[in-house]
């Protein structure tokens, strides 16, 4: 694929959606967010995908909005297009990891904060530059202050500050940092392809659905439980645990 430019490839139960402009940055353009989107309809039908992962080229993850061609679309059609896709991922039944491996403005932190899981290197870093420009990281802010709260996103929009990677774990804007983080993405699939991928969307819907009062989280988490305690797929593996000892994945 190239929407100039995406470049998406397929290993076994994953697919990996790549921002190939290094030269300007790996930022993004409408185009490429149509591309995205198309890549994850693909990824959603493909009964055999459980993992979708982002990464970017050239050292850098994505630097957000291409300002050219920014300014030569509808400010509403554009934000109403980046904020669908964050939401998308945020409900899409798969996993979703950022592999971030250089520098991340703007946008960008977007799809680190609507990831499931994000690996990064040390050189990584990670900052939200808009207040330079006069602007608002509104959309962006969306999906950061969910991750990571309202202080440290309202700090990161006021000061607009560089995070190296250690901070960002330390923030929780990342997951984890590795000097290989090829290896942790290995290691991080090696556990996911041992879920079903149905258990995977079950998981993500749960917690997002999850209502704030304290009453009805509780009414939530135990009406769940006992949904799960009788679905007979669920019954099956656990029987089959007790009885032979053996885990869902090898039945």
């Amino acid at each position: 694929m190239s929407a100039q430019t995406i470049a998406l490839r397929e290993l076994r139960g994953r697919r990996i959606i790549t921002f190939d402009r290094p030269d300007a940055g790996n930022s993004f353009t409408a185009a490429q967010l149509e591309a995205i989107a198309e890549a994850l309809d693909d990824a959603e039908r493909d009964q055999t995908c459980k993992m979708v992962i982002f990464e970017g080229r050239g050292g850098y993850f994505c630097r957000g909005l291409d300002f050219r061609d920014g300014l030569s679309q509808s400010s509403t059609r554009g934000s109403v297009r980046y904020l669908d896709l964050l939401e998308r991922l945020r409900a899409l039944p798969l996993m979703v990891v950022a592999h971030v491996d250089g520098q991340v403005l703007a946008g960008g932190l977007g799809f680190v904060a609507a990831s499931d899981y994000a690996i990064a290197s040390p050189r990584s870093t990670f900052g939200l530059p808009e207040a330079t420009w006069g602007l608002v990281p509104a959309c962006v802010g969306l999906a950061l202050e969910r991750r990571i709260g309202r202080q440290w996103t309202l700090r990161l929009s006021l000061t607009t500050q560089t995070l190296d990677a250690a901070t960002a774990l330390g923030c929780a804007l990342v997951d984890e940092v590795d000097e290989a983080p090829e290896q942790a993405l290995r290691r991080l699939w090696l556990k996911i392809a041992r879920i079903e991928r149905g258990t995977i969307g079950r998981i993500k819907r749960y917690f997002d659905e999850l209502p704030a009062a304290p009453a009805a989280r509780r009414a939530a988490a135990l009406a769940e439980s006992d949904r799960q305690m009788s679905d007979p797929s669920v019954r099956a593996g656990i029987s089959a645990w007790v009885e032979h000892g053996r885990f869902p994945w090898e039945r």
